[in-house]
């Protein structure tokens, strides 16, 4: 779909622009940029064709991500795909990450899987996406599944209406290598640029008939063998952090990790 179709700005509108079919958003030292679909989804499959700035880009991130912290400040759910910046000669990681209903209570859990690519992100665009239904979210690279969260209880898994978003934002305090590098505005604008945008499935007006969307040829969801053996190998060779093997982490938090 073209921009406008299915988005519109959100915050930063001098510091974004519009094409025929997509928006580059930049970030300077001034203000980053965000937009937000128009209609909610309670379930569905999410894309955008997103190409990354070079160089040097610690501390921002370029985001694409579910969320309804609108509709629930302080108790909501979040899907995210976030590209974390980088320092010269570095590569850029892409964090995947699941919140259910709750970041205002101070006791923020995310499920964060990072991943370097196995390409560079910042020559052309690639296609990223979230498929999400009422069994399972995937994140997929170029249709290449890289990781799957199934439902295994209500209380770990976000089942209320959400919007699709994007934005470029300043996160020096945490972004690139837990904020020893901060932003650096001498190399302002840093940009992202978005395209190719897709979005199907049911809104939260659709009819209870609406049917969620499956990643893999079976209706009934999951993945095929060859989707679940293309996902063993990007896990296998470019994964760098999952928070079930994060032995720091308070596990009792996190039961899906061990169920």
């Amino acid at each position: 779909m073209s921009f406008y179709k299915g988005y519109r700005n959100l915050w930063g509108a001098n510091h974004q622009s519009v094409d025929n079919s997509g928006i580059t958003i930049w970030l300077d030292s001034s203000s980053g940029s965000g937009f937000k679909s128009v209609k909610p989804f309670r379930s569905g499959y999410f894309g955008a064709s997103i190409k990354l700035q070079p160089g040097y880009t610690a501390g921002v991130i370029t985001a694409f991500y579910l969320s309804n912290n609108e509709a629930h400040p302080g108790f909501h759910d979040e899907v995210d795909i976030e590209f974390l910046g980088t320092t010269f000669g570095k590569p850029y990681t892409l964090q995947t990450n699941v919140y259910i209903r709750g970041s205002g209570d101070g006791r923020i859990i995310g499920r964060e899987m990072k991943f370097h690519l196995w390409f560079d992100p910042t020559r052309h665009f690639h296609h990223y996406a979230i498929l999400w239904n009422p069994k399972e979210i995937i994140f997929l690279v170029d249709d290449v599944p890289i990781r799957r969260y199934p439902r295994k209880s209500a209380a770990t898994f976000p089942l209320r209406p959400m919007w699709v978003y994007g934005s470029i934002w300043d996160a020096s305090s945490w972004a690139t290598e837990d904020g020893k590098y901060k932003a650096d505005y001498r190399y302002q604008p840093f940009i992202g640029k978005f395209t190719n945008f897709k979005a199907s499935g049911c809104t939260a007006y659709a009819p209870a008939w609406c049917r969620p969307v499956s990643a893999s040829p079976f209706r009934s969801g999951g993945l095929s063998g060859q989707q679940y053996r293309a996902m063993q190998w990007v896990q296998s060779h470019f994964l760098v952090y999952d928070y079930c093997r994060d032995y720091k982490r308070d596990h009792s938090l996190t039961p899906e990790c061990w169920r």
